[in-house]
């Protein structure tokens, strides 16, 4: 069909990223925008691009003047402000530019990992005790270790390595500390769930498809902790990606099975997730469902595990982003 189709996406820039060495998350966008892109072409669409870069008045004026018939929305947020990733679905709201994804709303609580467990807690979703912690506030610590220590405000595994799982004050000090002067003022602290890590994409506006369900399985050296890391999604050479692989579908029982979807619809609906969302977990020693995130808006590039799902599930590339631009359209009918 011959729409007009806007790709809007963050133009990568220097930041951070690039003095801790984890400057290839920001340049994989681009992997999504060209896959989208032929795949758009090849369904027949008009298809413009719009890489979108400060300051933010520039940025309202580029989606303001969008003509367009839907925006494929790959944005992922401005340089070192990740909480602007909700900014473009806001202003294509304001706009009334029909759009792919989630809305601001899903993207803005999930994006606060805290707010985000919170919600989860409140909605009988079981997720692993947690505290937001400085370093001026280690003296209110009350978890059980060995605990992960994580970016409060980040996605594509920033931040997160081998001594991010802590055992000891020492490691947790100085890992706190580490989070907090690199990625913000405070860092989460969650009780860290050894055992199968799964997680699973939902498609969908208020009806929902669950796709097939990913495990991430770990053969590391014993001692390492079995994460999913940044070395292990972006440095092909590193011990942890060659130790890293998923398996999809996952083998796991029925029940399980069940019980992963009914768990990630329920986050998916929780959190006023649209179009597509992934949901990752953890299964504890007793066989206790973890939720660990929400990840609105997750990568769609080629052999991202969403679109491992997609194909699990019977689709092509092509046909999983048409159907991603069917739900967009179709959420946004008047």
């Amino acid at each position: 069909m011959n729409r007009r189709i806007a790709i809007v996406y963050n133009e990568p820039q220097a930041s951070r990223y690039d003095t801790v060495g984890e400057q290839k998350a920001v340049l994989g966008v681009l992997d999504a925008v060209n896959a989208v892109h032929q795949a758009l072409l090849g369904l027949g669409s008009q298809v413009h691009l719009v890489p979108l870069s400060p300051p933010y008045e520039l940025i309202r004026k580029q989606i303001a003047s969008l003509e367009a018939d839907l925006a494929f929305n790959l944005f992922e947020g401005l340089p070192e402000q990740p909480e602007t990733e909700a900014l473009i679905p806001e202003l294509l709201a304001e706009s009334g530019i029909p759009y792919t994804g989630c809305p601001a709303t899903a993207i803005d609580l999930a994006l606060d990992k805290s707010r985000a467990k919170m919600t989860m807690q409140l909605a009988g979703i079981r997720t692993p005790a947690f505290q937001l912690l400085t370093p001026k506030t280690l003296s209110n610590f009350n978890l059980r270790y060995p605990c992960i220590v994580k970016p409060l405000r980040e996605d594509a595994s920033h931040g997160l390595s081998e001594e991010s799982v802590v055992s000891d004050l020492a490691a947790l000090a100085r890992q706190v500390s580490r989070i907090c002067r690199t990625y913000g003022k405070e860092a989460l602290v969650e009780e860290f769930i050894p055992g199968r890590e799964l997680n699973v994409t939902v498609l969908g506006n208020s009806v929902t498809t669950v796709l097939p369900i990913s495990e991430i399985e770990y053969s590391l050296p014993q001692g390492i902790p079995e994460i999913l890391t940044f070395a292990a999604k972006w440095e092909p050479e590193s011990l942890y990606f060659k130790g890293t692989r998923v398996v999809c579908p996952a083998r796991i029982q029925p029940g399980t099975q069940k019980l992963v979807a009914e768990t990630a619809v329920r986050a998916f609906t929780r959190f006023g997730c649209r179009g597509y969302a992934r949901v990752d977990m953890r299964l504890n020693a007793k066989g206790e469902l973890n939720a660990i995130e929400v990840n609105p808006n997750p990568d769609i590039s080629p052999g991202a595990g969403t679109t491992r799902q997609a194909e699990a599930a019977g689709m092509t590339y092509t046909e999983f982003i048409d159907r991603i631009v069917e739900l967009g359209l179709s959420e946004h009918q008047p």
